[in-house]
């Protein structure tokens, strides 16, 4: 029983931590800050970050479509929504499985499959965004200095993405009769049918570098409200390095450590500390309680089922034997 609780206590305690900390050195300038911002760029950053989530929805229908499961945006965007508000609550994105169980409850698929989407729609997004940060850097790097570990925090998931896909390629070329590794086989079968051809990859290419693109434009939308002058290519640097930082989950859904990536690379470029904090706050809030409202409109549309589906998540009842089974 201990191990569960700390296991969701102590994460969380560290991101209060870390957001307590940043909030706390720049207190007595917050109000003054605050009182200067512009609401209708607030407003702008709630409306472009639902576009992001029906985006999030439409990708998800592609890559389930792939595994020969038809769902439709709404069935997508929801199953979506719910894993990413059980990951604001659970450590290590333990979240991710509800996602499983939501489309093994009707028979829809396999854990196998739902696993298998998992692993499209990750690999997918730190491959784009990671493609999205070494587009930027170039144009940041003329103008600042960075900390080498921001380089190499995006050429380390390039270099995984190319094995990943190589390995892909190679893996119909491996069989065995152990029942994990035919498991494990199967999955990247299903991923390669799902990912790896030439409409897949052009689709999910192109979907997923305008979700970050849009889930930039969030923070520009904030960067505005503040009303400072933060070039377009630190705003973009800054959302690269948070989320593949936010992508080691230290803390659930990534708070803390994801507002202080962001403060940290908006001073480089001169930011005042008290401004670079309220945006990565801000910004962070923002996308975090769409999730969390998506996520409650989506457990009505599913239904009471969906409630226990999630307390068998937290409590991490997934069956093994099914998800090497099929």
């Amino acid at each position: 029983m201990w191990k569960k609780v700390s296991a969701v206590v102590i994460p969380t305690l560290i991101a209060i931590g870390i957001v307590a900390y940043m909030l706390y050195r720049v207190w007595d300038d917050l109000l003054l800050t605050l009182e200067h911002a512009v609401l209708p760029y607030l407003f702008a950053a709630v409306a472009i970050c639902i576009t992001a989530w029906t985006l999030r929805g439409y990708r998800y229908r592609f890559i389930l479509q792939g595994l020969d499961v038809r769902k439709n945006l709404w069935f997508s965007t929801a199953c979506i929504f719910i894993s990413q508000t059980a990951n604001l609550i659970v450590p290590a994105r333990l979240g991710d499985f509800v996602r499983m169980l939501i489309l093994k409850h009707d028979d829809s698929a396999t854990y196998s499959q739902g696993f298998s989407s998992l692993i499209v729609e990750r690999v997918f997004d730190i491959l784009m965004i990671a493609i999205l940060g070494a587009v930027a850097l170039p144009f940041v790097l003329a103008v600042l200095e960075v900390p080498d570990w921001f380089i190499t925090i995006i050429l380390v998931p390039l270099a995984a993405g190319g094995i990943f896909f190589v390995m892909l390629l190679w893996s119909g070329r491996i069989t065995s009769e152990n029942r994990i590794l035919a498991a494990i086989q199967r999955m990247l079968d299903e991923v390669k049918r799902a990912s790896l051809n030439p409409r897949a990859l052009g689709v999910l290419s192109g979907s997923s570098l305008l979700i970050w693109l849009v889930d930039v434009m969030v923070c520009y939308a904030v960067v505005l409200m503040f009303q400072v002058p933060i070039p377009f290519g630190i705003i973009v640097l800054a959302i690269v390095i948070g989320n593949l930082v936010k992508a080691v989950p230290i803390t659930p859904g990534g708070v803390g450590t994801y507002e202080l990536t962001l403060a940290l690379t908006f001073g480089l470029a001169g930011t005042p500390a008290v401004t670079a904090t309220l945006i990565a706050v801000v910004d962070h809030l923002i996308k975090n309680l769409v999730t969390l409202v998506g996520g409650v409109g989506s457990i009505y549309y599913f239904g009471d089922w969906s409630m226990d589906l999630l307390k068998r998540a937290f409590n991490r009842d997934i069956e093994t034997e099914d998800t090497f089974g099929g």
